[in-house]
């Protein structure tokens, strides 16, 4: 039995380690043990009693509760007995430091047991169900489960879900039939966490992943539960007010050395506000004030990710709060609201402080004086009802040294020989581009001619396709009983 262990044993120093040298316990047969495994990643270890020591496969991405769910199993060294007890720290330098908890145990029934493929049915406390792991090459193998889920309502997890949008709007007549959050001025994001493994898509269905390594540890926290949240990216200024400026140094980086550096500088917090599946179970179809409920129970408040209470009725309380800390504005949800994934649906508007706009870029006029040879304004516009970009005026004014050598980088690629404005044009002498590029925008008003009143910069917006801009709605945000624009 020894010779076996060989491996295990070459690998560690048991002069650091606690982890058990082997040989002292006995044998008594079909044991497992499943630990959770916080190394420099997260997985899960799977081991299995078999001939007197501990059959081992890391799990990635865990065990799989669900048959269409086949996870990746990679076969390690046998383990001593002893393992099926070991739980605590493997000292920082050592093979597989990190924290080692036990995550199930029980008994099991093993049907076959070959070089290439094993069947066995585990009873744990948490697992219980019969599994197939198969050979597929070197070290990788396939973990599969062979029989349905335990929980006959639970389904796999889904795939990217677009996210439900606001209109906007004023403060709606029946206060107490909404629930009203702050408008995060960030990056809207849906963040997948699945058992240690984080992915987070944006608006427009770019994989946003790379770019917020914080993520990670936001799955990392999480563990084996598995969820999607709907939460909106923020960068928060020394006040400890959303900035989105600040966020756009966030953006468009184009290696993974570049972030890890800007995220040092620019810290992101996933500011979360809605809960869309939990463990095999969609949420989709529960009331807002439900939804919340669950998420609320989650917790999820930690270094670089929080979940902001929402308030219930009593919206122009929050909005003049908002207001008088200088942000955005507010989200106003109904509270018997479900999700409805992709529509710009009613029962959730918008109702802001500061007018705000995306645009489309459709090219830029150059700059005189201190901007001479280099950017002076944007050309940007709206699409109407039929889908024709029309021509909203320039944008002159709200750019920094970093965001002209930014929209330098982003426009040349661009360039066209024709305009993508149908109708009005904007002045002569414009450089024409690509229409894929959007702004976000404040203003005071829209000019009877369809045109923007003092507008500024305030940055791009990459989470959001550009054929989906159209002009919202410029309605007063305090108005004395202000209607949704449904009516």
């Amino acid at each position: 039995m020894a010779e076996k262990l060989d491996k295990y044993k070459r690998k560690r120093d048991f002069g650091q380690t606690s982890e058990p040298v082997g040989g002292d316990a006995a044998e008594v047969g079909g044991r497992f043990v499943v630990q959770q495994h916080d190394a420099r990643r997260l997985h899960w270890d799977l081991r299995l009693e078999r001939d007197g020591v501990l059959t081992s496969w890391a799990l990635p991405r865990g065990v799989p509760g669900h048959p269409d769910e086949n996870r990746l199993a990679v076969r390690t060294e046998d383990h001593p007995l002893e393992y099926l007890d070991f739980h605590g720290e493997i000292p920082k330098g050592s093979y597989g430091a990190g924290t080692m908890d036990i995550w199930d145990r029980g008994t099991y029934a093993c049907e076959k047991f070959r070089e290439n493929e094993v069947i066995v049915v585990l009873d744990g406390e948490r697992v219980q169900g019969r599994y197939a792991l198969i050979h597929t090459k070197g070290k990788d193998w396939l973990i599969h489960r062979m029989d349905p889920p335990a929980d006959p309502a639970a389904e796999p997890m889904p795939g990217r879900i677009e996210p439900m949008k606001a209109r906007t709007g004023g403060l709606p007549r029946d206060d107490g039939a909404f629930g009203y959050e702050i408008k995060w001025d960030g990056v809207r994001a849906v963040v997948h966490l699945d058992a240690g493994h984080v992915e987070a898509f944006g608006r427009s269905g770019a994989d946003f992943t790379p770019r917020y390594p914080e993520l990670r540890e936001l799955a990392r926290a999480v563990g084996a539960q598995r969820m999607i949240l709907d939460g909106e990216v923020v960068a928060f200024d020394p006040e400890g007010r959303p900035s989105f400026q600040g966020l756009q140094s966030r953006m468009h980086l184009a290696s993974d050395s570049a972030v890890k550096r800007k995220m040092r500088q620019v810290p992101a917090t996933y500011v979360i506000f809605d809960l869309l599946w939990l463990d095999g179970h969609s949420t989709l179809s529960l009331a807002y004030e439900e939804r919340r409920r669950l998420l609320e129970s989650l917790e999820l408040d930690g270094p670089t990710w929080r979940t902001p209470a929402y308030r219930a009725g009593d919206g122009a309380a929050l909005l003049e709060a908002s207001r008088a800390q200088g942000l955005e504005g507010i989200i106003a949800k109904r509270l018997d609201c479900p999700y409805d994934p992709g529509r710009r649906a009613s029962g959730w508007i918008k109702v802001k402080n500061v007018a705000s706009q995306e645009l489309v870029i459709g090219g830029w006029t150059p700059g005189d004086g201190g901007r001479s040879g280099r950017l002076g304004a944007l050309c940007v516009g709206v699409h109407d009802e039929e889908g024709r970009l029309v021509y909203a005026g320039k944008v002159g004014t709200g750019f920094t040294e970093a965001t002209l050598g930014l929209l330098k980088r982003e426009l040349e690629p661009l360039r066209s020989d024709t305009s993508p404005f149908e109708g009005r044009q904007p002045p002569k002498g414009t450089v024409f581009v690509e229409p894929e590029l959007v702004a976000h925008v404040e203003f005071r008003e829209w000019t009877q001619t369809g045109t923007l009143r003092a507008p500024s910069f305030k940055g791009l917006r990459d989470d959001i396709d550009a054929a989906e801009v159209v002009r919202e709605p410029q309605v007063p945000a305090r108005e004395k009983g202000a209607i949704t624009p449904d009516g």
